[in-house]
């Protein structure tokens, strides 16, 4: 049946008032304060910056500030593209109802779901509470969902945060490559950092353990890299991690620490501390774990080691920046062991991660390419 002329009329009136409404909307959203909350690890909240980095290039007359949990907020302050860091760390409804006591916020983000700042965002009228679709108390505090689902979906974590953007009307996953761009993240100046820098030509960090949040390389495998890399002339390894990751390795890997060519710097410094030596390092090994992300965000060298078994690969986690690359074992385990003692981390070489490491050195001694 032919299709009346007026009715293609209204189709294309329709199709106007609806580009009409979403201009509109993006023209409020250009001048909107906007929070992007990320409560959870370093490295998950590391690689939510570009999701700040590419509001601030879409719409730079917006404010965009970031929550998180205290200990990540020394490196949220480093990143250019965060306007103000907000941090949350009494899981109570009295504090969330603090938080945005008195709130100017346009547009709230859930790049972490937390029930207890979802309800007070709403009770404080916040217009947009962006949340995804899979959580039941974004149904009820959230009325802007998105519909995706991070364990089963083949995006990385970087690519997958920008699905939040969707029920705001941007449909953008950015390409890999592209992440390195909208990090903006800097490390801060430490003369302790520059010091140290100067007393070797090549400056590795190694941090073998990852507080418990993901699959470690075995510290067996740490020690005969720095064996094979003392033969090297003009390297030296920093050893870096907290005060309690420390204590460990100087019960469990004692001869790593005791190499002459070795710093021990567990527990010595800060987050921020952390940051500026990973910015003044040539180099940094370590498995998915937040100074790893670190290390890739600020353009240094590094190499992230994973294991092939999804989600926790190197599709979902990988290292994201300039210099950055991951490895992992050519297949999974027959009978994962699990991450006590993970025979996929333990099939990653020392020779294949030494390889890249001398790769970095034969580069940066040819090419002066430090920080």
């Amino acid at each position: 049946m032919a299709i009346p002329v007026f009715f293609y009329g209204l189709l294309g009136k329709n199709h106007k008032a609806v580009a009409a409404r979403h201009a509109a909307a993006d023209a409020r959203r250009a001048r909107a304060r906007i929070l992007i909350c990320r409560t959870d690890n370093i490295g998950d909240v590391v690689l939510t910056l570009p999701l700040a980095g590419y509001l601030k290039q879409r719409w730079p007359g917006a404010t965009v500030d970031v929550l998180c949990r205290p200990y990540a907020a020394p490196v949220v302050a480093q990143c250019r593209n965060v306007d103000h860091v907000l941090t949350f760390d009494n899981d109570s409804d009295d504090a969330a109802t603090a938080l945005f006591a008195g709130s100017t916020y346009d547009i709230v983000i859930f790049a972490f779901p937390n029930r207890r700042l979802a309800r007070a965002a709403r009770r404080a009228g916040v217009a947009e509470r962006v949340g995804t679709s899979h959580r039941l108390f974004h149904w009820l505090h959230c009325n802007r969902l998105a519909h995706f689902n991070r364990s089963r979906s083949h995006l990385h974590e970087a690519q997958l945060n920008f699905e939040l953007l969707r029920p705001l009307g941007i449909d953008y996953a950015p390409p890999l490559a592209a992440i390195a761009s909208l990090y903006g993240l800097q490390a801060p100046a430490l003369a302790a950092a520059a010091t140290l820098r100067a007393a070797a030509p090549f400056n590795l960090i190694l941090h073998p353990k990852s507080n418990g949040n993901g699959r470690e390389w075995p510290l067996g495998h740490y020690e005969a890299l720095a064996r094979q890399l003392q033969a090297l002339p003009g390297v030296a390894i920093w050893i870096t991690g907290s005060a309690a990751e420390g204590a460990f390795l100087r019960q469990q890997a004692p001869a790593l620490l005791a190499m002459p060519h070795v710093r021990d710097l567990c527990g010595t410094v800060d987050l921020a501390g952390l940051t500026a030596f990973i910015g003044a390092a040539d180099g940094l090994v370590a498995s998915g774990t937040g100074p790893l992300h670190v290390a890739a965000a600020l353009g240094r060298p590094a190499l992230g080691l994973f294991p092939p078994i999804q989600p926790i690969d190197i599709a979902r986690w990988g290292a994201l920046g300039s210099q950055a690359q991951s490895l992992a074992a050519p297949t999974r385990c027959a009978s994962c062991t699990g991450a006590g003692s993970c025979a996929c981390m333990a099939a990653i070489s020392v020779d294949a991660v030494a390889a890249v490491v001398v790769g970095w050195r034969s580069r940066a001694l040819a090419h002066g390419d430090r920080p």
